[in-house]
């Protein structure tokens, strides 16, 4: 195993200027600390973590908590996007990460336990269930935490602009002349709630009349859901123009609906997604949807904590948002062609 000393030895310094310039301290010219740095890498040389726990009190090791509720784990295609960001950005700042759980070794345990079982220097909370005692546990300790798309009180907020997405969304479908427009939304979450904000608000400014019967409860990630949920719009005396479902994945139950209705997207009903995963590219036809910054999310979810973890007392604790961007499909009529 390549040591300190061999570095040194190849480099010409003292040990002790290798400490340092592994370490980044700034006593070291910057000439030296770099051809220290391309040496290690050369040689292969690997801190030892226990060591470097000892030294500067860390584990570097981030806790995520990752709890969905369909039960999807990291098949679900728009977290384990994120995740798979959150873990870029942790890894090139020299931290692993570690899934937080509810048992050790088969064992019942709280989210925090586990957390102080692993010796995480800190979390990253997402898709949870927010209200969970176990999570408010974990959140109301000492342990530095950010989360994803909610917000507590002095915590650091990583948020996707559900309001604007929602927004444009529907500006979008009003300009293609729809009237008539139908939401199915998720659970009553933050990101719900954002997002119910970003559909009436669009409405009343494009003076599109809202029809109660038009606002359905579903469930994220769930086709089942979306499935009745459609069927229970496409029922009514006066059925939707457009359809707004609560993500693309769960927009599959909704099309099955809607073709043992006899009926065709778009030409005879529009719909539209949300998140932009790799599946509204692939069917047809195309679903015009928003399409998140998965990239943006879990990259600054890491950023942050890490910012965080290693400064403390200057770290701003306040609500970031990540903006994401429209994606059109073929997935909306444009009525306006119609009546010309």
């Amino acid at each position: 195993m390549v040591s300190i000393k061999d570095i040194a030895n190849r480099c010409g310094v003292s040990a002790a200027t290798v400490s340092k310039a592994l370490n980044g301290h700034q006593d070291i010219g910057e000439e030296t600390r770099e051809r220290i740095r391309r040496a290690a890498d050369e040689m292969g040389y690997m801190t030892n973590a226990a060591a470097r726990a000892l030294k500067t009190n860390r584990t570097y090791n981030i806790g995520v908590l990752f709890v969905d509720q369909q039960s999807s784990g990291l098949a679900h295609e728009f977290f384990s996007s994120v995740l798979d960001s959150l873990r870029v950005e942790a890894e090139e700042n020299g931290y692993d990460i570690t899934f937080i759980n509810s048992s050790v070794g088969g064992r019942s345990t709280s989210y925090l336990q586990h957390c102080l079982y692993r010796g995480v220097d800190g979390v990253v909370i997402a898709s949870v269930d927010f209200r969970d005692p176990m999570v408010l546990e974990l959140v109301e300790s000492s342990l530095p935490v950010v989360t994803i798309d909610h917000v507590f009180n002095n915590r650091i907020a990583i948020m996707s602009d559900n309001v604007r997405g929602m927004e444009e969304l529907v500006r979008y479908v009003g300009g293609k002349g729809h009237r008539k427009l139908a939401f199915i939304h998720g659970e009553r979450t933050t990101v719900t709630d954002n997002r119910l904000v970003g559909f009436h608000r669009a409405c009343e400014a494009l003076g599109i009349p809202e029809n109660k019967d038009y606002l359905i409860q579903g469930a994220y990630h769930d086709t089942k859901s979306c499935y009745e949920a459609t069927k229970k719009l496409l029922a009514l005396p006066e059925r939707p123009s457009c359809i707004f479902f609560p993500d693309d994945f769960s927009y599959i139950g909704g099309f099955n609906a809607i073709a043992e209705a006899g009926l065709r997207i778009p030409e005879d009903i529009s719909a539209v997604g949300y998140d932009g995963i790799r599946l509204a590219e692939v069917i047809s036809p195309k679903l015009t949807t928003w399409r998140q910054s998965t990239t943006g999310l879990g990259r600054q979810a890491a950023a942050r904590l890490i910012e965080l973890i290693e400064h403390p007392k200057t770290a701003l604790i306040d609500r970031q948002i990540v903006s994401g961007r429209l994606w059109e499909g073929e997935s909306v009529k444009d009525l306006n062609a119609c009546q010309t």
